[in-house]
């Protein structure tokens, strides 16, 4: 008889991510672990990327396994220091860098290449394809989930949109593809014994898609880094990745029709290029910034837009730490950073329903009606349930309850 999946065995009260101290076993794996930790890919050092360094610090021994690796000498040397990272064999392909996104048909497999059988446990960091790695079933398997696969789920149809996919060869062939990976997807999801959800809008869609519970624990926001500026510039600024599910386009849209304010845009992308022909001259392109120069951008901004659906935003909640206001969609991490102008007795921020420059400039307009009751000592003190001492603290606690399940069971 197939004994029980140890995620089943956890409660109601540990999937809320607010488990009282002291009911769940404060625990590591046992001194001398060899674990493995599996992240998708590392094309730049962003929000997931942030999450893994995390993570390594807490298994300073761990051997990182990705499929595509092109962090910067200096970023390694800053955060994975004395760590062995270990990539797929499509890694060393010629221009890998610039097409390694269109390979998410071959991810499945090179994913599946890693063994990682002779690790005591391990940890995966996934986003789409990580948490699919082969394992022993005595083997303890902590999976931090950033994201069921977006274009695979219920985004798919807004990329292929994007992607001006439609039912043409081409177009049928992606789909294809996309329909072979939620099969597998499927198959491969109830391979960790417990999921970690980075918000309570990916848990949901954790349970909606997989069918499983996952213990909410938001990703850490190394506040240290961050300092509260209360004198705040005359510009709105919009910081991310230009990917299409950001919704950039939206904000510049909305602020080519707000003429008298400036926006300010960080980030680079596969849509900058047209994103910065969409602009108007109130609009401006920062690019990539180095660490000090985007924190004092940020801090210094009158408030941070954010027009897209995001999973949680580390961004957001570092706009948060360093005082900065946030006008953002309603659905997604947004809701679990923002406290409401208007429900809120200390506000952050403003919400808005629907992804539309008319929703947005109306949240805009309210924002500034209404924002004087929104303060940065506010938006610090809601930033702090988000500190790095947290996400390890929480971290740990799962970490012990996934080795105490598989020590009842075996």
């Amino acid at each position: 008889m197939r004994h029980a999946k140890p995620t089943e065995l956890v409660t109601a009260a540990e999937m809320t991510g607010s488990t009282p101290a002291g009911l769940l076993p404060q625990a590591s794996f046992a001194p001398g672990s060899r674990v493995a930790i599996i992240h998708d890919w590392c094309p730049d050092f962003r929000g997931g990327e942030r999450v893994l360094a995390q993570i390594c610090r807490q298994f300073p021994n761990a051997d990182v396994f990705t499929l595509f690796d092109f962090l910067p000498a200096e970023i390694k040397d800053q955060y994975f220091r004395d760590i062995q990272f270990h990539t797929s064999v499509a890694n060393r392909l010629p221009m890998v860098k610039k097409f390694y996104r269109s390979l998410f048909f071959l991810c499945p497999f090179l994913i599946e290449q890693f063994d990682v059988t002779g690790y005591d446990a391990v940890i995966s960091s996934s986003a789409a394809f990580a948490r699919g790695v082969i394992t022993r079933p005595d083997q303890p398997h902590l999976c931090y989930v950033h994201s069921p696969v977006r274009y695979a789920w219920d985004e798919q149809f807004s990329y292929l949109e994007q992607g001006k996919l439609g039912y043409g060869p081409k177009g049928t062939l992606f789909r294809y593809m996309l329909h072979r990976l939620r099969e597998w997807d499927t198959r491969t999801a109830h391979g960790p014994d417990l999921m970690l959800a980075n918000s309570n809008y990916v848990r949901s869609r954790i349970k909606h898609i997989y069918g499983r519970d996952a213990r909410v624990v938001f990703p850490p926001v190394p506040l240290g880094e961050l300092d509260v500026v209360s004198d705040k510039d005359d510009y709105y600024v919009s910081a991310s990745f230009l990917a299409p599910y950001k919704r950039t386009d939206l904000v510049i849209q909305a602020f080519n029709e707000m003429p008298s304010r400036r926006l300010v845009v960080v980030g680079e992308g596969q849509q900058s290029a047209k994103l910065r022909a969409l602009a108007g001259p109130n609009v401006t392109f920062s690019g990539y910034l180095p660490r000090r120069e985007y924190v004092r951008t940020i801090a210094e901004a009158r408030a941070m837009v954010f027009a897209g659906c995001e999973d949680f935003g580390i961004a957001l909640a570092e706009s948060q730490a360093c005082g900065t206001p946030l006008i953002a969609f309603g659905r997604g991490g947004a809701t679990d950073i923002v406290q409401r102008l208007g429900v809120s007795n200390a506000p952050t921020g403003v919400l808005f329903g629907r992804q539309t420059v008319a929703a947005l400039k109306e949240a805009v307009g309210h924002f500034e009606d209404k924002g004087a009751a929104i303060t940065p000592q506010a938006c610090r003190e809601n930033s702090e349930r988000f500190s790095e001492e947290r996400f390890d603290r929480e971290l740990m606690d799962a970490v012990g309850h996934v080795q105490s399940l598989h020590a009842a069971i075996g």
